[in-house]
């Protein structure tokens, strides 16, 4: 069953809806997405971006972006090294959701934990595959992140990250064996971190 607006309607509107991408892998940032959907204007097809191909979620970006309201929030590899990965995701969401250029009269966070800020808000287990706003948001962030993992990929060769986007996979695992940590490793990551000791 798609993700649907029942959560939304429970709450004042504009009601946000959040979500993250780049929680697990080893190099790259943790990039959040705040969208508000038009409810009389809804692209068709939202979903979980973790449902969808790369062609659909390029295909929803272009259309969600146009007529919805969104923000992106960002934390790079330096931030989550110091900060940690769970307090940059907060981070990342709270960029976001401050991006978004008007205050929400409720956020709908996909998980079951919620940032220290301002906002009234709620978590969502699960709530990319139940919130239509958190499952935009998911597609949002997603293909933000991609788009920076394949720039970074031009810039620094050799760990497939246009096909892996930084997760740690044996070939992504085994490039860096062979060429050392990139400056947009996580060091904070125990198979970067553990690298960067034998070296």
């Amino acid at each position: 069953m798609p993700p649907s607006f029942r959560f939304e309607r429970d709450h004042p509107e504009p009601c946000a809806g959040v979500d993250e991408a780049g929680r697990g892998p080893l190099a790259g940032p943790v990039v959040a997405a705040a969208v508000i959907l038009d409810r009389r204007r809804v692209p068709h097809g939202i979903d979980d971006s973790k449902k969808l191909d790369e062609p659909a979620r390029e295909a929803l970006y272009a259309k969600i972006t146009r007529i919805a309201g969104w923000g992106v929030g960002i934390v790079d590899v330096d931030e989550i090294d110091r900060l940690n990965i769970y307090h940059a995701t907060m981070l990342a969401m709270t960029r976001a959701v401050d991006a978004l250029g008007v205050e929400p009269g409720m956020v709908l966070v996909d998980g079951n934990a919620l940032p220290k800020w301002r906002y009234p808000a709620t978590a969502i287990v699960s709530g990319d595959a139940l919130s239509r706003s958190i499952a935009a948001a998911s597609i949002v962030a997603k293909v933000t992140r991609d788009r920076i993992m394949h720039e970074h990929d031009a810039t620094w060769p050799g760990y497939g990250w246009r096909q892996n986007k930084g997760y740690g996979t044996p070939a992504h695992k085994a490039a860096l064996v062979r060429l050392g940590p990139s400056p947009i490793h996580r060091r904070s990551f125990a198979p970067v971190a553990q690298l960067c000791l034998a070296i």
